[in-house]
């Protein structure tokens, strides 16, 4: 069965969530801000403009990742996670190039992302899908994060 990649559904909202707090707890930690905001995607992503999708595959959320608008047409990707058993079929990669053509067709000003360093393969994709390196501004709100990619939509 092909993947598919679909826009936020309610029924999808638990997978969000739990999709996300398992790659955390995983990696690093949940921090007061992430757990806030996937509790409540509706109100910190979906009502100010932002997007959520989801990778399916014969119904079954298999990864998801979100586009959170800053402001003036700029938007952060994050919350991007995959299933550990479905981890390393490219659904992150199929994930990140459906919010980049996103991003096009809806004519965003501005795309970006933050991470850690500690995440080589994630920095390695990222930088092959054309995202650079910026300075991290003093209002970053993730405290694990210690990089900051911009990707340019010109």
């Amino acid at each position: 069965m092909a993947i598919v990649i679909v826009p936020f559904q309610k029924a999808y909202a638990q997978a969000f969530y739990d999709l996300n707090i398992e790659w955390l707890e995983t990696h690093f930690y949940v921090e007061d801000y992430d757990r806030e905001v996937l509790s409540n995607a509706g109100e910190h992503i979906l009502e100010p403009g932002g997007h959520i999708f989801f990778a399916l595959e014969d119904n079954r959320v298999l990864g998801t990742v979100a586009l959170l608008h800053r402001g003036k047409g700029v938007f952060e990707l994050t919350k991007m996670a995959v299933l550990p058993s479905e981890r390393g079929r490219g659904i992150g990669k199929q994930l990140m190039q459906y919010c980049l053509d996103f991003a096009k067709t809806e004519n965003f000003k501005g795309l970006y992302l933050y991470s850690n360093t500690l995440l080589e393969n994630a920095i390695h994709i990222y930088r092959k899908f054309g995202f650079v390196e910026v300075p991290i501004p003093e209002d970053n709100p993730y405290d694990r994060s210690n990089i900051k990619m911009d990707y340019s939509l010109t």
